[in-house]
């Protein structure tokens, strides 16, 4: 099972986000917080409030918003083509 093993806040909404298969990658989440859809999300505008995340299988906010591992990864990954297969069966592509 994919899970989020460690995190580093890096400037502007991204991430340095360390998974459990021991890849490292940035995730952006610029346009995820200030643009999505999912109203929730919306708190995390202010940048201080973004930073303020604990690692916890996931990347997760105030005991009550986090986002899938599965999204993270594919949002650090999604230019492998190796993994193209990976993120069709997750839905992504």
């Amino acid at each position: 099972m994919l899970s989020v093993t460690d995190a580093t806040y890096k400037e502007n909404y991204k991430l340095q986000v360390r998974f459990n298969d021991d890849r490292v990658g940035m995730v952006d989440l610029k346009d995820f917080v200030l643009n999505g859809k999912i109203k929730p999300f919306k708190k995390l505008k202010n940048e201080d409030r973004f930073k303020r995340f604990v690692v916890d299988y996931t990347i997760r906010w105030d005991d009550e918003l986090d986002i899938a591992p599965e999204y993270l990864y594919y949002e650090a990954f999604k230019d492998d083509n190796r993994l193209k297969d990976k993120f069709k069966e997750w839905g992504y592509i």
